[in-house]
C-alpha cells in the first residue's frame, strides 16, 4: 500500500500543475505596479457583442479584470480565463496593453497531462496580436502544437474572447 501511495505521489506532478495566482503573476510581470480588481457584470448586449466578435460562447456574465497601474497610469489590463481543454480545466492569464494588444499569455494552472501544456516560446507568439488586425486563428497566424491541438485551440480561441471582452469593456472609451 505504501508503495502505491509513493507511486501516486511521484506521478501526480505529471498530471496537473498549479502555478500561481493572477496577482502573483502580475506582480512579477509588472513589478512595482498597483493591481486593481474590477468585477464587471456584462449586459446581454455586451455578451452578444463579445460572442459575435470572437466566435466563442460566453459561459458567464461576470468578468473579473485586473487593471495594472503605475503612478496612476494604466500600464496593462489582465484577465484570468478558466476554460476546459479536453476533460479538465486550465487557467490562462492574458495581459493586454492599454491599446488592446496582447502582451503576455501565461498558464496559471493546468489539469491535463503535462505533455499537453504549451511551452513559453509558443505562448510568446500571441504578443502584439489584436482584434481586427489579426485573425488569431490556430493554423493560420498561430501554429498548432503537435500532440496538443486541444490545448492550442483552447488558448487561441479564448485569446480572441479576451480581446473581444477588452474591446467591449475598455476599448470603446
Amino acid at each position: 500500500m505504501s508503495k502505491l501511495l509513493l507511486l501516486l505521489f511521484l506521478l501526480s506532478p505529471l498530471v496537473a500543475k498549479e502555478f500561481k495566482k493572477p496577482e502573483q503573476a502580475l506582480s512579477k510581470i509588472y513589478p512595482n505596479a498597483q493591481i486593481e480588481v474590477r468585477n464587471i457584470t456584462l449586459t446581454k448586449e455586451q455578451i452578444e457583442e463579445v460572442q459575435r466578435a470572437s466566435g466563442i460562447k460566453m459561459d458567464t456574465r461576470l468578468a473579473s479584470w485586473y487593471v495594472v497601474k503605475r503612478g496612476g497610469q494604466v500600464v496593462a489590463y489582465a484577465y484570468a480565463d478558466v476554460h476546459r481543454v479536453r476533460t479538465h480545466p486550465e487557467v490562462v492569464l492574458y495581459t493586454l496593453t492599454p491599446e488592446g494588444k496582447l502582451d503576455v499569455v501565461e498558464v496559471l494552472a493546468f489539469y491535463e497531462p503535462l505533455e499537453y501544456m504549451p511551452e513559453d516560446h509558443w505562448l510568446k507568439l500571441f504578443a502584439g496580436k489584436q482584434m481586427g488586425k489579426d485573425q488569431i486563428k490556430l493554423r493560420r497566424d498561430i501554429p498548432n502544437i503537435t500532440g496538443a491541438t486541444l490545448t492550442a485551440r483552447a488558448i487561441t480561441d479564448n485569446a480572441r474572447k479576451v480581446l473581444a471582452l477588452w474591446q467591449v469593456l475598455f476599448g470603446q472609451r
